[in-house]
């Protein structure tokens, strides 16, 4: 299974505005595509990234009035966003300070300068120095931050077990991922994988927690990862492995911006496998993404009463 990296998170929001405000304003991040969720048209579906909508970039919500998160195990905990040089990170400092958002300041920990932070309801969320490593930056011209400290893109992001062999399992035999190294955070053993070429972009970390109750989902924690495969030849491999394993899958679902496919890890955390292109470019200009509601083509007759049912942001 030909993985490069992580290609999106998608989180779970409460307050879709108070979510744009944050990640546009606060982080500096770009609107990249306003949608909804395809299987659920009442909830907006909004992906924040860097300048061109590159894949691996992209931080997404799902809007949905639910309480919040309660947090434990079986469950996504971390996810890191990458910026470059610990000048940057302190930059973020100053910039978290001033708009007062609680943060842990810069700790090293795995190797790596991080600044552990948390939007407005509690997602939680670092800055990590990436050295560089990964694709090349794309910032947005529009940004409140300035170019040379924008994020990047997503770095490693972190989920929670209760043990560690069978998911180890489905990671290595399965998805073709390579265990690089192990670090503690707290109390808890963390096990780093790698996809790819490696490097803070393709890594997940799991964190070793029998001590933690189930987590309960809800706004301000994490529905699904997704990891990065280039194209329909590689995508198409992946959906015949997982059939192989005969491990329970969605099967290959074509969500317009790019194909998918989902399955859970033996904990119960959703996983998706997404092809890279073609892109949210597919239906409007690069230089308009976000400004509109973009719907797929099969939802396109729904549009008046999709939109009647969506809050302004």
């Amino acid at each position: 299974m030909k993985l490069t990296g992580i290609h999106h998170l998608t989180a779970v929001t409460a307050d879709a505005k108070g979510n744009h405000d944050f990640y546009t304003q606060a982080l500096g991040m770009r609107l990249v595509k306003k949608t909804v969720n395809q299987d659920d048209v009442s909830a907006y579906h909004l992906f924040y990234g860097d300048g061109q909508a590159s894949p691996g970039s992209d931080i997404t919500f799902f809007d949905w009035p639910v309480e919040r998160e309660r947090r434990g195990t079986h469950s996504i905990v971390h996810t890191a966003l990458r910026v470059t040089g610990e000048r940057t990170l302190a930059w973020w400092k100053e910039r978290l300070d001033s708009l007062r958002i609680a943060n842990g300041g810069i700790v090293e920990r795995d190797g790596r300068l991080w600044l552990d932070f948390e939007d407005p309801e509690g997602q939680r969320l670092g800055l990590v120095d990436d050295g560089g490593r990964g694709d090349p930056s794309h910032p947005w011209d529009r940004s409140p931050v300035p170019a040379e400290h924008q994020i990047r893109g997503l770095g490693p992001i972190t989920i929670s077990v209760p043990a560690i062999e069978r998911t180890a399992r489905v990671l290595t035999a399965g998805m073709d991922m390579r265990p690089a190294r192990e670090y503690r955070r707290g109390e808890s053993p963390v096990h780093v994988f790698e996809m790819g070429e490696g490097g803070p972009a393709a890594e997940l970390h799991v964190a070793v927690e029998p001590h933690l109750p189930p987590a309960r989902p809800g706004a301000g924690g994490v529905h699904h990862v997704a990891f990065r495969t280039p194209d329909d030849a590689t995508y198409a491999d992946a959906a015949r492995r997982l059939a192989a394993m005969r491990a329970p899958s969605s099967g290959p679902v074509d969500r317009y911006y790019f194909r998918s496919l989902y399955f859970r890890e033996p904990n119960g955390i959703l996983f998706e496998i997404a092809t890279d292109g073609p892109g949210f470019a597919t239906d409007e200009p690069m230089e308009h993404l976000g400004e509109g509601l973009a719907l797929p083509p099969f939802l396109e007759p729904r549009r008046a009463q999709i939109e009647a049912g969506l809050k302004p942001l």
